[in-house]
């Protein structure tokens, strides 16, 4: 590997046990210079130990990390030249935005003029010029979450970790302040990880997505991959708002599948694919926003009963019973009364098909 195409971040084979408890095992990771990377996964998957580990604040039980081709093995976390923003913004709240913003400066003994003009240069790239004089207390909670960042940013970091750094904030103010991140991450251009469990937050500011289960990455890949081609039945099931509905099914000798006590047999496409794999039993992947809702009796279809649904504002989510197995649909119109029989229609190039067993997609496009 050339010099130009070295990882700005490299992880490599990193554990990490607590007791007897691996928590991370044998990840390897390469960040390449100006990305940005989520994490994401449940709570417990390893990951906010990943990044503690790139931050110095944890070290590895095995395995090493170099950034900018340097060993960070041994190297304290005031030494690594990397900011962090943790959930709780950590602001002094003795302190000024200013003199906030300043402190990582103040640490590294810069000179006070060079410091004033890094500070007015980080809050200007969060919208807060202007806001130096003021205590944390008068801010909202999204301009506190900005002056965490440019106290990161101020000291030029070779690498910026942010730590589920909007799961502090309402709803609303969440997706207005992934915006902000986002368009920063764009004029800034700061090699950046982040630590979510929220879908969403990850497939919409991220450049790439690592989906962390039980201290290992399922899935490394583009927002589309992860959502259009998930490599595994968690993924798929966990990827997506709502995620896939995954649902079992058993081939039928006498033709078709059954899930629970309903038969199907799908359009000739689509059973042929599931049929190549000479599998008696599989999980099938269905997007709710990838399914029509038809007549019950309609060719090709899966017959279902409604259970209830939820309005979106744009449309409806229908849950409904397949078999004894839930599975969720989006309508856009009116959603059909509770109780009744419908019939389902997957996008055939849409279906999903995992192995019921060892949960890894059989298709891998």
């Amino acid at each position: 590997m050339s010099a130009a195409a070295a990882p700005h971040l490299k992880i490599e084979q990193v554990t990490k046990r607590f007791g007897e408890t691996e928590v991370l095992k044998d990840i390897s990771l390469s960040i390449p210079k100006g990305a940005f990377v989520a994490l994401l996964g449940p709570s417990g998957c390893g990951k906010s130990t990943l990044l503690k580990i790139i931050a110095g604040l944890e070290a590895p039980s095995g395995g090493s990390v170099h950034l900018g081709g340097q060993s960070l093995d041994g190297v304290p976390a005031y030494k690594r030249d990397i900011g962090v923003v943790f959930q709780s913004y950590a602001l002094f709240p003795h302190m000024t935005v200013n003199d906030n913003v300043r402190f990582g400066l103040d640490m590294r003994a810069m000179p006070k003029a060079e410091a004033a003009t890094r500070v007015g240069e980080a809050l200007e790239l969060v919208k807060l010029g202007g806001y130096g004089e003021r205590m944390p207390s008068e801010l909202s909670g999204g301009q506190q979450q900005r002056v965490a960042l440019a106290r990161s940013l101020a000291i030029r970091p070779r690498l910026l970790l942010l730590d589920e750094p909007l799961s502090n904030l309402d709803a609303v103010l969440r997706k207005s302040v992934r915006v902000d991140i986002r368009e920063l991450h764009e004029r800034v251009g700061a090699t950046t990880v982040m630590v979510t469990h929220d879908q969403e937050e990850a497939m919409s500011m991220a450049d790439t997505v690592a989906v962390m289960a039980e201290g290992r990455i399922l899935q490394l890949g583009t927002p589309e991959a992860i959502y259009e081609r998930p490599a595994t039945r968690f993924v798929g099931g966990f990827v997506g708002n709502p995620p896939a509905s995954l649902v079992r099914a058993l081939k039928r000798f006498e033709g078709g599948w059954l899930f629970g006590d309903t038969i199907w047999r799908p359009e000739d496409r689509l059973a042929a694919r599931m049929d190549r794999f000479n599998r008696v039993d599989l999980v099938v992947g269905l997007r709710p926003e990838r399914i029509a809702i038809v007549a019950p009796d309609a060719p090709g279809a899966l017959r279902a009963e409604v259970r209830s649904s939820e309005y979106l504002g744009g449309g409806r989510l229908v849950h409904l019973d397949l078999g004894g197995q839930k599975i969720a649909v989006e309508a856009a119109g009116a959603a059909p009364k509770t109780g009744t029989s419908v019939g389902l229609m997957p996008d055939a190039g849409a279906v999903m098909l995992f192995d019921a067993e060892t949960g890894v997609r059989l298709e891998r496009e």
